[in-house]
Parts: C-alpha cells; structure tokens; sequence
C-alpha cells in the first residue's frame, strides 16, 4: 500500500503548510516524492498537486519563479495524470484572462507532458467553451505534433471532436487572429482529414 493514505496525507500537508511553504523547499519536497517506494496512489497525488500548486498557479500574476517551475516539473515527470485533472481542470474553470496560467499550461503541453496527458489536456478543453485564453493551449498541443514522434496522431474521436467545436464556436471569433491561426494549423496539419 501506498505509505501514506489520503487522510494521513491531508492531515501532513496542513500540519507542514505546504500550499504556503517556500518555493526553494518545495523542489525538494517534490524530490523526496519522486524518490518513495511505493508510489503515491492516484487519489494521493491528487491531494498533493491541490495542496503544493493550486493555490500557487491560480495566484500566478507574472512568470512562474525557476524554483515553481522546477517543482511544478519534477512533479509532472511522475504523476502528471493527477496533476493535469487538478491544475489544468482549474485553470480553465478560472475566469479572465489568466495570461500566466495559460503560459504555464502552453509550456508544460510544450516540455514537459507525456503524450497521453497531452490529450488529457486538449480533451479537458474540449469539455468547455472556447474562449481567447484557450487557444493558445491547443495550438500548443497541435505544436507538439509538428515537432517529430513524441506524440502520436490524435486519435480520431478527439480529433473529431475538435473539427466540430472549432467550426460550431466560429461565429464566436469572427475577428480572432489567434482562432484564425489555429484554424490554419489544424487544415494545415489535418488536410487529408478535413473536407
């Protein structure tokens, strides 16, 4: 079993005030997660990517700091999963602009996530309505593609899927040069496949 259960892991975060710790003690918090045995279960991660980077990511008002950002990756490289339906989730719930937070997802899309939590993201997007904030983030992961191997083709519900909310929220962007980028890139990428 996982050494420390949900409970125990809720009563440890609040007792060590980690959602409010520094950010130098946070990359090595993280270390000491990456190097237990067993890992942490899912559930578990869940409850840590809430307490150390919620809070902080939401709160976001200019770049992330290197100690965030190196926190934010050690974490990614070993349960993204978790991180992704909890960070990612609540970036897009956030209203307004959210500039830093969609920076911060677009870099992760980017650099640091796997290829299945690559289309965890874009499906996550494709749950809510198409805003300016958004696009950025799906041009990210269609970026991904054009770089080489390190993410398949979407498969073809997601990429279906995508076709139609691009073509159903068009009205919505009428005068959008950021839409008007991302509808280049998926005919572009996609042209075999778009009729």
């Amino acid at each position: 079993p996982c050494p420390l259960c949900c409970p125990q892991l809720q009563g440890l975060c609040s007792f060590l005030q980690l959602s409010t710790c520094p950010e130098h003690l946070l990359v090595r918090f993280c270390s000491w997660l990456l190097a237990l045995s067993p890992d942490l279960s899912y559930t578990g991660a869940v409850v840590l990517a809430e307490q150390l980077f919620l809070r902080r990511v939401l709160s976001l008002t200019q770049p992330p700091s290197r100690h965030l950002m190196a926190a934010l990756t050690s974490f990614c490289s070993k349960y993204s999963q978790p991180f992704c339906r909890v960070l990612v989730a609540a970036v897009l719930r956030e209203p307004g602009e959210g500039a830093e937070q969609t920076k911060l997802v677009c870099e992760l899309v980017e650099e640091c996530l796997e290829p299945d939590c690559v289309r965890l993201v874009l499906s996550q997007v494709l749950e809510v309505p198409l805003s300016e904030k958004l696009l950025p983030i799906v041009q990210a992961v269609l970026g991904r593609q054009v770089r080489g191997p390190c993410l398949e083709v979407l498969p073809p519900e997601l990429f279906d899927l995508l076709v139609l909310t691009l073509c159903r929220q068009a009205p919505a962007f009428a005068t959008s040069l950021g839409y008007a980028k991302l509808v280049t890139a998926v005919l572009t990428m996609y042209q075999s496949q778009v009729s």
